[in-house]
């Protein structure tokens, strides 16, 4: 069999040091191609041999999958499935990278939600973290900071279907903090905001060359305050930092840099990560498709651009009535199945800050969709003193407005097996991102790569794994794709 995913990466992609799993570097090299034979190459290296629980090369056979906007994370996600582990241990530690790697996007001072869909159970639920809103704007804060939700979130989604321990699924993250490279994807997020962030020392420390300028594609990337921190959460477990000392030093670091958190409200976000049933729409051949639940609303977006293209509307016309319902919501509330069929009138959500995508699927059939984001990109743009934590913006304070987190996963629950998993991003156009070549896999059985070539229009991007012929059962169906526009990375393998 082949390896049938197809990736497209940045040029500064292709060695990371201390990615803490072997052989990564040469997996990079074979993912260069768009249709590669992962699995025959990673043999040749591996040499066949049987490796133990929790090393690369543990399984044998079809991996599964992963798309993610991020090299680096995608290459550790699927090293996580070669050991062994499971769809929502891999997202795990791909999103754990992602702070290091996309900072702009994915941060601990950030949060996001995740659908997984489990096989055994037959069925998907959403884990919702979403930086946490401030009560009021606190007195001396010029740029209130979000609670931190992110490392909360990551434990919460492990337990869905835990096989790898929690902290193993951490080392990547911290080692690469250590020192890795600037992705193509941070490069140009690093320009779009470059003098706001450069103004702030601590961001100017990390993300600033020797001549004052910002870092480009390929430059070193170090954040050795950051891998401290990543270790500690790591060794005292994620409760440090809603009750512990590390609480107590965001509490401290926030204060200079305006974002004046406290321990009583990093404290009260102990319980916030939530599982809640996830917004579901019918499919073709009685196919469910699984959203986002309010209050992301990106998830209520999505829904409602799949039901309007459904009904054969176009694109744009799907992508307006979209944001038409979750501008309604945003305005005056109410319940998603009445928004789904009420006649909103048109609205836009106004700018909407950046987010990114992560999709990944595992041998048994299991999945996992996720959207992350700091409400702005690189937060607040200032860096916590002593943590080297970028802190997200906090929602609904000035401009700052959440984004529309958007992320699906189909199945059959006749088949007991995964049809489809996307995520988007793209600020207003995430939703179409994941609704668009999802309607046209599952209402229109168009192939992966039509679905996805003809399903969405910049700036929406996504990340897909794609199964037609369902899985388990069909795993040669499967494809994993991230999208030409981006910078992200797909991988799948089948190692015989």
């Amino acid at each position: 069999m082949t390896n049938m995913a197809e990736s497209k990466m940045g040029q500064g992609a292709a060695a990371r040091p201390g990615l803490g799993f072997r052989l990564l570097s040469g997996v990079l090299a074979l993912a260069l191609p768009g249709c590669s034979t992962i699995g025959g190459a990673f043999d040749s290296i591996t040499g066949g041999g049987g490796a133990p629980a929790g090393a690369s090369g543990y399984v044998r056979g079809f991996l599964g999958g992963v798309a993610a906007e991020d090299p680096a994370a995608a290459l550790v996600a699927r090293e996580v499935l070669s050991a062994g582990g499971s769809a929502t241990d891999a997202a795990v530690a791909a999103a754990w990278v992602m702070t290091v790697t996309l900072p702009s996007r994915v941060g601990v001072g950030g949060g996001g939600a995740c659908l997984v869909y489990d096989q055994r159970k037959n069925a998907t639920e959403a884990v919702m973290f979403l930086p946490g809103a401030r009560a009021a704007v606190p007195a001396g804060a010029d740029r209130p900071a979000a609670v931190p939700m992110f490392a909360r979130g990551m434990f919460a989604l492990h337990t869905r279907i835990p096989v790898r321990p929690f902290e193993e699924l951490m080392a990547p993250a911290e080692q690469l903090a250590r020192g890795t490279t600037v992705s193509r994807g941070l490069a140009e997020d690093l320009a779009a905001v470059a003098a706001p962030l450069l103004a702030d020392p601590g961001g100017r420390a990390v993300f600033a060359r020797p001549d004052g300028r910002v870092k480009v594609n390929g430059d070193a990337l170090a954040q050795p305050l950051l891998a401290t921190t990543l270790a500690q959460l790591r060794l005292s477990g994620v409760g440090d930092l809603h009750q512990g000392l590390l609480a107590r030093r965001l509490e401290e670091a926030s204060r200079p840099i305006g974002g004046n958190l406290t321990v009583d409200e990093l404290r009260g976000a102990r319980t916030v990560p939530t599982v809640l049933p996830p917004l579901v729409v019918q499919g073709r051949n009685r196919d469910q498709v699984a959203f986002l639940p309010l209050p992301a609303d990106g998830g209520l977006a999505g829904a409602a651009t799949y039901l309007a293209l459904k009904s054969d509307q176009s694109l744009e016309a799907a992508a307006a009535r979209g944001q038409a319902v979750a501008a309604t919501w945003r305005r005056q509330g109410g319940n998603a199945d009445t928004l789904l069929t009420a006649n909103v009138p048109a609205a836009g959500t106004g700018p909407l800050p950046a987010s990114a995508g992560l999709a990944v699927f595992d041998r048994n059939g299991n999945a996992v969709s996720c959207a992350f984001t700091m409400n702005n990109l690189f937060g607040t743009g200032r860096i916590a003193p002593g943590l080297g934590l970028l802190l997200a913006a906090a929602p609904g304070v000035g401009a700052v407005q959440p984004p529309l987190l958007s992320a699906s996963i189909a199945w059959s629950p006749n088949l007991a097996a995964l049809h489809m998993v996307a995520a988007g991003s793209g600020q207003h156009a995430a939703p179409l991102a994941v609704a668009g070549p999802m309607a046209r896999v599952v209402e229109g059985s168009l192939t992966p790569q039509a679905a996805v070539a003809s399903g969405r229009v910049a700036p929406a991007r996504g990340q897909y794994g794609i199964c037609t012929g369902y899985l388990p059962g069909a795993a040669n169906s499967c494809v994993a794709i991230s999208d030409p526009e981006g910078h992200g990375v797909a991988l799948g393998a089948t190692d015989q």
